[in-house]
């Protein structure tokens, strides 16, 4: 007898090879059996009709502080992620001295939009060094298993201290003891090393994150750590401005140690390359020895732009800065009067200190024409009659009182979306190509964190719903689309223990009905610690999710197990004889 069975499903297993009808027998927290399972399980789950997959792996996510309070790992969790990675883009909490705490939660709010005050409740700060903390980690069972990189961010203002700021160089003896750091990190457990060289990115004061203006002499004298270890991967965000020869210094990196390095590619007005000149120097680099890999997104990375959001069009207008330290009741109250709506509409926006920043500010404020309402079927990729400033004028509104009556619905809940990244073209006809490519990752969900402005952590519902079954413009297969989210992201960590359905390989299972897979409408909830507010997404059609043999969600409901933990290191599968 076994523990589980799962019968009669259509196995996508993970491989990219054609889906079948079968059985998958779950003994402990192992696959023992995939195709026509005879003997019974203790726990038997009915999947005829409906796909049974891996459990999906997302490499690139921001849980860092979640991580240390929640044992349910929401949204991730809720749209089949059974592994998430963390600590991407150079900010993380460790290793962290007793007076860098403030410091270090003022860098995570500013990078990614998680509410500091959430950050300073939630936390418990029992670590000092990265090891500490991955053992701080590692007390806490979840939902989901945790991986996480050394961020360069609370490594480097643990070396530098006061010395930390924009533009600061370290000496020799500095990145000797940030590669050290990382070491003793990637010794203790960790998957990698992450950093941040881009504008996008700033604390909560509005400075430029650590390593944005760090030199290739300190980058590659860090990720030498991966080379004396043996494993690791090097993840960075990055504008990729051509006068910093990033890919050189990447392409020397992964030869020099053996290790791959891994980059954000985007279509960015931030970035000085462009999406199709940033894969062509890449593959120069890996066509001389290097393996880089480019995370892709699977839609417009961007902004949900809502009066209680992070940002909105009229954030910068005098009148909505007044109102700074109201309630949303007070705000909605004066939102709702006409005379205050003529006065906002009337102003212009102030803009911000940071030059650089001028073009986000500018179509933030006024870039109707690539801002989109988010209806009951928004499907991501909107044409250009469907936006604001096509509305408006369909409406003989002005684009800007469009915009404000539209987030005035649903009591002062509505949305507009407004990708900033990834939508050049006005479609997503860039990212088919690349979706088949080998030397890229489905990635860039960015789950736990921008939680006032985005929810990509969706990312693999949203695959499913609209690149393999709902795409108009081309769709792709089932089972390279499990694949991509699967095998692909788990074996560029070195996670080569799951991502698959065969005998050996962890029982991170989900059974889904692609009838009925559908990504829901977001909400703002504020259930953070401290009342902090994030943008939520469900979704339906997740019948099952399993992660290492234990039900953890049945019909999109958590139940009260809680199997995953910290993983150490890369893993390795269990080979076992398939056999009843």
């Amino acid at each position: 007898m076994h523990d589980m069975v799962i019968r009669g499903g259509t196995v996508v297993d993970g491989t990219g090879g054609e889906p079948f009808v079968g059985d998958v027998a779950i003994d402990g927290d192992r696959i023992s059996l995939v195709g026509t399972v005879t003997a019974q399980g203790r726990e038997e789950i009915d999947a005829t009709g409906k796909i049974v997959s891996p459990g999906f792996v997302d490499i690139h996510t921001h849980y860092d502080g979640q991580a240390t309070w929640d044992d349910e790992m929401a949204p991730s969790s809720w749209h089949g992620i059974t592994t998430v990675v963390m600590g991407n883009c150079g900010v993380g909490f460790a290793p962290a001295r007793p007076d860098r705490h403030d410091w270090l939660i003022g860098l995570m709010e500013g990078v990614e939009d998680i509410p500091g005050t959430a950050l300073a409740e939630g936390m418990n700060w029992n670590w000092e060094t990265f090891p500490e903390y991955l053992d701080e980690l590692d007390r806490m069972p979840r939902t989901v298993d945790v991986a996480t990189h050394v961020p360069h961010g609370a490594v480097r203002a643990y070396v530098l201290g006061d010395r930390e700021r924009p533009g600061a160089v370290p000496t020799d003896d500095d990145i000797e003891q940030m590669s050290k750091i990382v070491e003793d990190g990637l010794k203790a457990g960790a998957l990698g090393f992450s950093t941040s060289r881009t504008i996008l990115h700033r604390s909560v004061d509005g400075e430029l994150v650590p390593g944005t203006t760090a030199t290739k002499e300190e980058l590659i004298g860090i990720g030498r750590a991966m080379g004396r270890v043996g494993y690791g991967v090097f993840e960075m965000a990055s504008d990729l401005n051509r006068e910093w020869n990033e890919f050189d210094w990447m392409g020397d990196l992964s030869r020099e140690t053996g290790m791959p390095v891994t980059f954000a590619a985007l279509q960015s007005i931030a970035k000085d390359q462009t999406l199709d000149e940033q894969i062509a120097n890449m593959r120069a680099q890996n066509d001389n020895g290097a393996n880089i890999v480019a995370q892709i997104a699977l839609r417009g990375n961007g902004i949900v732009m809502a009066w209680q959001g992070t940002v909105h069009p009229f954030m910068r207008h005098p009148s909505w800065l007044e109102m700074e330290n109201l309630s949303w009741d007070e705000k909605y109250a004066k939102l709702k009067d006409p005379a205050f709506k003529a006065q906002l509409l009337g102003e212009t926006s102030t803009p911000p200190k940071e030059v650089d920043m001028m073009p986000v500010f500018m179509i933030v404020t006024q870039g109707w024409a690539a801002q989109f309402e988010m209806d009951e079927d928004f499907n991501y990729e909107p044409k250009a009659d469907e936006s604001i400033a096509e509305r408006a004028k369909t409406a003989g509104k002005s684009p800007a009182e469009y915009a404000y009556d539209l987030m005035m619905t649903d009591d002062g809940k509505g949305f507009i979306y407004l990708p900033l990244l990834n939508y050049n073209d006005g479609n997503l006809d860039f990212l088919e190509e690349l979706q088949q490519a080998d030397d890229t990752v489905n990635s860039l969900s960015d789950g736990g964190a921008h939680c006032g402005t985005i929810c990509d952590a969706a990312s693999p519902t949203f695959m499913l719903e609209y690149w393999v079954k709902n795409r108009d413009r081309g769709t792709i297969s089932l089972a390279h689309a499990i694949k991509r989210q699967c095998l692909d992201t788990a074996r560029l960590y070195g996670l080569n223990d799951r991502g698959l359905l065969k005998p050996g390989y962890l029982a991170d299972v989900n059974v889904i009905d692609m009838d009925r897979i559908k990504l829901g409408k977001p909400w703002l909830a504020f259930d953070l610690p401290a009342g902090g507010k994030r943008l939520l997404q469900k979704a339906e059609g997740y019948d099952y999710t399993i992660k290492s043999g234990q039900v953890t969600f049945k019909g999109g409901v958590v139940t009260d197990k809680r199997p995953g933990g910290l993983i150490r290191g890369p893993q390795q599968v269990e080979l076992l004889e398939a056999a009843e």
